[in-house]
């Protein structure tokens, strides 16, 4: 009877050690086994994803096998919240291991959007909108509730946005992008403003980053923009209207169609300085770090004008005089290639 019951025992550890190695074995093998592609996938997880579901789409479509065993294996590992919501690159030649470890990770498709200097508000808007990776959220949202959303609710939607490249997941809105660049631009006005030079006319950041947005509108060539701030602030200093044409652009919105001609330079608009004194309203174009501080660190000179050369370069002139024989030179007699702002950089 003992010899009976030792010889079942045996076999009932043999047939347990077997179940074990074959649940190995079957475990080893679908872990290895490469996925079925001959070209690049991406695998979308919605946000709220789990590998049960994923897993069941490629196997039913022939991607892998055996997600019965994965799903059982991932759970057995402690794996049990939702995936990171986003895009996941499977490529020829990967194997099951290598996509459970993207999910582990978290490695997902990053996409990203730039917005560029000088830009206003509906470009940066149009940019968002053609973004087809982001989850459009602000089709029908007015500037003025858009800004609410962003907790900054009666202010003015431009050049609230720092300009730069932002990456992002498949899933993620576009206010959320406008949220990270607003963010980024509050963050580097308080940094500039913190290092600002003494006496400037300003009573608030907000009037630096106006300036600044004049200046980044005004020239394109980085050893200008200081300059050009002197120029603007000696003339804020002196009572003088800062006759700047970009302003002029701004306030006269859809109707500008390339040319301003003397009636626009008299017609009063909030943001028309060469007829109102002072600052415009609100900022006119997104601004970047170095025109922020050129707005906080004007160049000491004399200089009260200046002239655009035609190849995105200025001529800068102390008096009235000087500016007018300069305005002879470069306005009244330009070449055909005139230009009022730097050639595009060769591609």
């Amino acid at each position: 009877m003992l010899r009976k019951l030792a010889i079942m025992f045996l076999l009932g550890c043999l047939l347990v050690i077997a179940a074990v190695a074959t649940l190995v074995w079957k475990h080893n093998a679908v872990l290895s086994q490469p996925l079925q592609l001959d070209n690049e996938y991406v695998l979308s997880a919605p946000a709220g994803s789990t590998p049960n579901g994923l897993l069941l789409q490629l196997e039913q479509q022939g991607i892998l096998q055996g997600a019965f065993w994965l799903r059982l294996s991932w759970r057995l590992q402690g794996q049990v919240q939702p995936l990171h919501t986003g895009e996941y690159q499977l490529l020829p030649g990967m194997d099951v291991t290598q996509l459970l470890e993207k999910w582990r990770s978290g490695d997902v498709l990053q996409h990203r959007v730039t917005l560029v200097e000088g830009w206003n508000f509906r470009q940066v808007r149009s940019a968002l909108a053609q973004q087809d990776k982001l989850q459009q959220t602000l089709g029908e949202v007015s500037d003025s509730e858009l800004m609410r959303m962003l907790d900054q609710a009666n202010v003015h939607p431009e050049g609230r946005f720092f300009p730069d490249t932002y990456n992002f997941v498949r899933g993620q809105t576009d206010l959320d992008i406008l949220r990270q660049a607003s963010q980024r631009l509050q963050k580097v006005l308080a940094q500039e403003w913190e290092q600002r030079a003494e006496n400037l006319p300003y009573r608030s950041p907000d009037e630096a980053l106006i300036m600044a947005s004049i200046i980044e509108k005004e020239t394109g060539v980085a050893r200008e923009r200081e300059e050009i701030s002197g120029v603007f602030i000696r003339r804020l200093a002196m009572g003088m209207l800062l006759q700047t044409d970009p302003t002029v652009i701004y306030g006269m919105g859809e109707s500008y169609t390339g040319k301003i001609t003397r009636a626009d330079l008299r017609k009063p608009t909030p943001y028309n300085t060469y007829v109102i004194s002072g600052l415009p309203p609100t900022p006119i174009a997104m601004v970047g770090r170095e025109a922020i501080y050129a707005a906080l660190h004007p160049k000491a000179g004399k200089s009260l004008y200046f002239v655009a050369r035609g190849d995105g370069s200025h001529v800068f002139s102390n008096s009235l005089a000087e500016h007018n024989k300069a305005v002879r030179e470069y306005q009244i007699k330009r070449r055909a290639d005139y230009r009022s702002s730097p050639a595009p950089a060769a591609q």
